[in-house]
């Protein structure tokens, strides 16, 4: 797989499903049991509320206003013996059917349906129609459509991050997959914030019992076992860091830095990091927007090359002045004056030209101008946050050792206090660590990487029934009147 495939989401193939108009309805039970095609659909109407349909009036009646996940009989069915047996879900599956069927186009003795499938997938799909006497043929897509997305899911980490991703948005078809980065990024940021050995071994155990399904109540959220696991490995590095172990217990040495006695020191770290994530978002959103239209795009973009200059240059004019090297602010300056002429030009472009174009472009590069600071500002945070989940260590161990000092029945209020606010420090700091990272990951890095969203891939998915194969088929059976005449 090339380098390019492997970094995108998965490469979609325009089909033709086709097959003698009377095996259609083996056909579409092929295709829906398989669930990996999309089929283009000619209309919204929903699949049961098509006019005066057979199967949409059975349904009705056999299942009332609650209409069940519906299934497919594998040979065609009689209505009549399914509403006698109340098989509601037989009937919304074959309404379903009836719809796409509805939409396939017929010439002669053939129908055809067109849609999209992963390319991957084509060949397995092709052994499967064939054994009911129907065909996949690849087709050019339309000029100007766009494939849907479907982010390859696989195993390990990229399954794990994917979510992150999707819960933000559609990746656009022609863009990179982002979630491992993203991922990576989130964990990074959580780790900062939520900066205690102690707390991030606890979590760590947490992403390994969800991985082992115990309790059974966490098994539906095996699938980000590893992206806990990362936030917990990253939570214990700098733990150890910062010398913190539920709390400054003086359990671990302080490696680095203790935030309460260097904030100034944690600040500027903070600000580096999100120097750096920033910096990786403007490379993957350069990238995107070559991929999406070509260089003049990436190249005036303000989250391609353009919008690149104006950040690489206020980390320029930041060195020079903060390391005495003061030829470092000029170059700063002609670096940013490049960044803004490329942005104002791309601005320009896409406002139309004219009075009101230049006003509205000048306004947008302001605009674009101020965010380079604003955001990297915003990732101050990382210590604010990293501060406070210290500053509740260190009470509630002040807490503890004061009341131990004291001997006797206060020892025992001493181990409460110690494991009451252990928990609440947890709790609290697991939340807002993983809220305030969101929210970095979505606002700062994803607004770099993302222009736009695509159209996530939606594959018709119905399963087959097998314990009922009806053989004499009634009005509803697909014929050749069925479909569209071309």
């Amino acid at each position: 797989m090339a380098w390019r495939e492997a970094a995108g989401p998965a490469r979609m193939q325009r089909v033709a499903l086709v097959c003698p108009t009377a095996l259609l309805r083996n056909m579409l039970v092929c295709v829906a049991d398989a669930g990996i095609v999309e089929i283009d659909r000619m209309s919204s109407e929903g699949a049961v509320g098509r006019g005066a349909s057979e199967v949409a009036r059975g349904l009705s009646a056999a299942g009332g206003d609650r209409v069940p996940a519906p299934r497919l009989c594998s040979a065609a069915p009689n209505l009549d013996e399914l509403r006698g047996d109340g098989r509601a879900d037989l009937l919304a599956g074959e309404a379903e059917l009836e719809s796409y069927a509805h939409d396939a186009l017929v010439r002669d003795d053939l129908a055809a349906l067109a849609g999209w499938v992963p390319a991957a997938e084509v060949p397995a799909l092709a052994r499967r129609l064939a054994d009911v006497g129907a065909g996949v043929v690849p087709i050019p897509p339309p000029r100007g459509l766009d494939p849907p997305t479907l982010l390859r899911r696989g195993q390990g980490v990229r399954q794990s991050f994917t979510p992150l991703v999707e819960t933000y948005g559609t990746v656009p078809y022609s863009d990179v997959d982002p979630s491992l980065l993203a991922g990576i990024a989130y964990v990074l940021m959580f780790g900062m914030m939520f900066g205690d050995a102690g707390h991030g071994a606890l979590l760590l155990a947490l992403g390994l019992l969800i991985r082992a399904g115990r309790p059974r109540r966490l098994a539906r959220f095996r699938t980000i076992w590893l992206f806990v696991v990362g936030s917990g490995l990253f939570a214990i590095g700098f733990g150890l860091l910062y010398g913190e172990f539920f709390g400054p217990t003086g359990v671990i040495p302080v490696l680095w830095l203790s935030p309460l006695e260097e904030p100034v020191t944690l600040l500027a770290a903070a600000l580096g990091v999100g120097a750096v994530l920033l910096a990786g978002a403007q490379a993957v959103g350069t990238v995107n927007r070559w991929r999406e239209g070509g260089w003049p795009v990436a190249l005036s973009a303000s989250s391609g090359i353009a919008g690149a200059a104006l950040l690489a240059g206020l980390g320029l004019i930041v060195l020079g002045a903060a390391g005495q090297r003061g030829w470092l602010v000029p170059v700063g300056a002609v670096v940013i004056a490049g960044g803004v002429a490329l942005t104002y030009l791309g601005f320009l472009a896409g406002s139309g030209g004219g009075g009101a174009g230049v006003t509205q472009a000048s306004v947008e590069v302001f605009d674009a101008v101020m965010r380079v600071g604003t955001n990297v500002v915003s990732f101050a945070r990382l210590a604010a946050f990293g501060l406070t989940h210290a500053a509740l260590g260190q009470i509630v161990w002040d807490g503890t050792t004061s009341l131990w000092s004291s001997g006797g029945l206060l020892m025992l209020a001493a181990a409460a206090v110690f494991l009451v606010g252990n928990v609440l420090a947890f709790g609290l700091e697991a939340l807002v660590a993983g809220v305030q990272a969101l929210r970095l990951e979505y606002y700062e890095l994803f607004s770099r990487v993302f222009a736009g969203v695509g159209r996530p891939f939606h594959p018709w998915q119905v399963p087959t029934d097998s314990t009922r194969g009806f053989h004499t088929g009634d009005a509803t059976t697909i014929s050749s009147g069925s479909g569209r005449q071309p």
